[in-house]
């Protein structure tokens, strides 16, 4: 896969994003590890950064890597939603980081302005989606698959997104909104498979 690189196909956007992704964390965790022994000269920093700053922006396309692929199919509940799964699976993921940074006990303000952002893009694609009179959509909306990505779409949108306008000064209701958001996203992708199964059927 790394020998050409092709922008109009997934799987070679896809490895090449993995690819520079693991290298620059790699790296970072490399440097890291030196500056704690107390070796931290200026070019180790430099590489620490530089790193970090690429596993950041390779890591922020590899959260929608999930999307594209699946979209990329002949699925109809997939392919359908091609433009929109990218963005689904990357507020999912950015959602599910800050919750997961919350509960281990980050309390910043910029995880909860990250949390409301993810929230709302998630309630809004789940707004998006239920007003779409497609046939293709119905495993996303009746049956087995319907509710779980219905209930998945509910716990990862409006459920936080609420939780964390109205509660946001209190750490009680921002722990509610994380654990919520990462259920949510775990039976939002359950719910995007079994929909898939049952629309190849």
């Amino acid at each position: 896969m790394l020998r050409v690189f092709k922008l109009r196909s997934p799987m070679s956007v896809g490895a090449w994003t993995l690819v520079a992704f693991s290298n620059a964390a790699g790296a970072n965790a490399f440097a890291q590890a030196l500056l704690k022994t107390g070796r931290g000269r200026l070019p180790i920093r430099v590489v620490a950064d530089a790193a970090e700053m690429l596993s950041a922006a390779t890591g922020l396309v590899l959260s929608t890597y999930t999307g594209v692929l699946i979209g990329a199919t002949a699925v109809p509940v997939w392919s359908r939603n091609v433009s929109l799964l990218p963005i689904h699976f990357g507020a999912s993921g950015l959602g599910t980081a800050v919750s997961i940074l919350e509960l281990m006990g980050h309390r910043e303000r910029a995880l909860n302005l990250l949390g409301i952002g993810a929230a709302a893009v998630e309630t809004t694609v789940g707004i998006v989606l239920e007003s779409r009179g497609d046939p293709a959509l119905d495993p996303l909306k009746h049956g087995w698959s319907g509710d779980v990505t219905r209930l998945g779409g509910l716990l990862s949108g409006p459920v936080p997104l609420a939780l964390r306008v109205m509660g946001r000064r209190s750490i009680t209701a921002r722990r509610i909104a994380a654990a919520s958001t990462v259920v949510g996203s775990l039976l939002t992708r359950v719910g995007w498979l079994a929909a898939g199964r049952e629309s190849v059927k």
